[in-house]
Formats: structure tokens, C-alpha cells, sequence
């Protein structure tokens, strides 16, 4: 099956269509017996405070085989100190080198 690294930037809280579309089709992928990797940064962190309206749907998607990485820079600048269970923070030079992975598909939304 395929690799997929989705990049979420955008903060659900402000623009709701963000994340209801990026949890679907990852999930979907993932479902669909893919390797799926789903990178926060910047305000796309913000949901995945522990305790978040959101946190429900990233523990399916972590359940669900599905890694999910939050930027370490982008929690420490935003003040997001607990991360919903099964979210890791990792920094900037992870993604790239996810980035580079031969085969990988990478969306940024």
C-alpha cells in the first residue's frame, strides 16, 4: 500500500472544515491499510490539547493506526503543554526527512 504524510497548519477552532476533511480522509487512508503519518504545526497544534473538542477524534485516528506528530516548536510558541494520548511532539527535521521518504505522498493543508 501507499505512505501518506499529511501536514495540518490551520486551527479547526477557527476554520472548522480543516480538520473534519483531514480526519476523514486520513482515517480513510489508514482504513484502507495505507501507513499514514499526520505532522501538526504551527496552529494545527491547538487541537490536540488534552481535553480539546478534538481529542476524541485523534485518539480513533491514533487507535487506528494512524501516527500522529505535533511540532514541539509550534506546542512550545502556543503554550500546549499535555497532548491528547498517543500524539507525540516531534520537531521540524522529522517532517523533512518524512518528507523525503522515496514513495511518500505529502499533502499540506
Amino acid at each position: 500500500m501507499g505512505k501518506y504524510l499529511f501536514i495540518e497548519s490551520r486551527d479547526p477552532f477557527e476554520n472548522q472544515d480543516s480538520l473534519a476533511f483531514s480526519y476523514d480522509l486520513v482515517q480513510g487512508l489508514a482504513t484502507g491499510g495505507n501507513e499514514v503519518t499526520f505532522f501538526l504545526i504551527q496552529n494545527g497544534v491547538l487541537p490536540a490539547r488534552k481535553g480539546s473538542k478534538y481529542a476524541g477524534r485523534f485518539t480513533e485516528l491514533t487507535q487506528g493506526g494512524v501516527t500522529v506528530l505535533a511540532d514541539s516548536f509550534s506546542l512550545k510558541e502556543r503554550a500546549v503543554r499535555h497532548l491528547v494520548d498517543g500524539i507525540k511532539p516531534a520537531n521540524v527535521e522529522e517532517l523533512v526527512d518524512l518528507m523525503l521518504i522515496e514513495g511518500t505522498k505529502t499533502i499540506w493543508h
